[in-house]
């Protein structure tokens, strides 16, 4: 177990290297950044003296040493948009995110499991076809459709919720959060339903398919020649026998959930890293590009360690044969 781990917190640092790599190589060929940061009227020496004070002269090995350097302190250097240093940046809007997100991987679980477990127990009922209805919708179209329709439903037409930002807020320390005030939840409902309904669906889909092959498998036949009730063979054994790849694509999606606010976040211009980011693409603030997609990096590699350990709780196969299915 101990030697897993290390071996994956070494796998994790090439990784993070490797995509702050390339994360650096390619937002050089996105624009330059001293166009955005000075005026018409800036002379040639003006410029020439910014971008060396910005090390931008230097060599490409040069800057991506220093970058890397100062990211594993967790300093990403001074954002050329807002004048400020990019870590107090993300500090900033990382709450924001992970609350959106968090919130949308709960609403995901709670809401996909129980119908994914319904419609793999009644295949043919009538609220089942319903459920897998939604889901083809869920699935199909895209994510600002789905949010800019909700904000015309309930945001226009209704006028229940907000149609843009995060609401009201309390400050707990340096963390920001809305889940305190009647003003933040309603701003919170409609962002949060965006972002879960596709991997709710997903999830649905998954524990359905997982459900109905368990289900079928000879063990389940001999619970049932035992007499066991169905609640018991349905949640007891066939349920339980579904978590290793739903804890898999699970954990997988939560990165992809933070990762893939960035729309989200624009449709309901909710101030979080996402909408930093697109907000730094257009200004080629690369200090800001880079330390967001390292800050992905980091959640991607955190939870793909932690779903690999969890195999270990759920499958006792894995304990038994000391691996953790050798995924990378």
């Amino acid at each position: 177990m101990i030697a897993f781990i290390i071996r994956r917190l070494f796998q994790s640092v090439l990784v993070m290297l490797a995509v702050g790599l390339i994360a650096f190589s390619l937002f050089r060929y996105v624009g330059d950044p001293i166009n955005n940061m000075v005026g018409q009227d800036t002379t040639l020496e003006q410029r020439e003296q910014l971008r060396e004070r910005l090390g931008l002269n230097d060599p490409f090995i040069v800057q991506f040493a220093r970058f890397a350097a100062n990211a594993a302190r967790g300093e990403f250097g001074i954002s050329y948009r807002h004048r400020r240093p990019v870590d107090d940046l993300i500090v900033e809007r990382l709450p924001a995110t992970l609350e959106l997100s968090l919130v949308a991987a709960i609403m995901a679980l709670v809401i996909g499991v129980p119908m994914g477990v319904y419609t793999g127990l009644h295949r043919d009922g009538v609220l089942s076809r319903i459920f897998m209805a939604v889901s083809l919708a869920g699935v199909s179209l895209p994510t600002f459709l789905i949010g800019i329709l909700l904000i015309l439903l309930f945001g226009v037409v209704l006028q229940w919720l907000p149609t843009f930002g995060r609401g009201e807020v309390v400050s707990l320390g340096w963390w920001t959060t809305g889940l305190l005030t009647v003003g933040g939840l309603k701003a919170l409902i409609m962002p949060a339903f965006t972002l879960a309904l596709f991997q709710m669906t997903l999830i649905m889909r998954l524990v359905r398919a997982e459900m109905l092959e368990v289900l079928r498998t000879d063990y389940i036949k001999f619970a049932r020649a035992r007499g066991l009730t169905n609640r018991a063979i349905n949640f007891g054994h066939a349920l339980k026998n579904t978590l290793v790849p739903v804890i898999t694509i699970t954990g997988l999606q939560l990165g992809s959930i933070i990762a893939f606010a960035i729309i989200t976040e624009s449709v309901f211009q909710w101030p979080g890293m996402g909408l930093l980011f697109i907000q730094a693409i257009s200004e080629v603030d690369i200090p800001v590009m880079a330390a967001y997609l390292t800050m992905i990096a980091f959640f991607f590699v955190v939870i793909n360690l932690i779903v690999d350990l969890l195999y270990y709780v759920v499958d006792p196969r894995l304990r038994a044969g000391g691996t953790a299915g050798g995924r990378v």
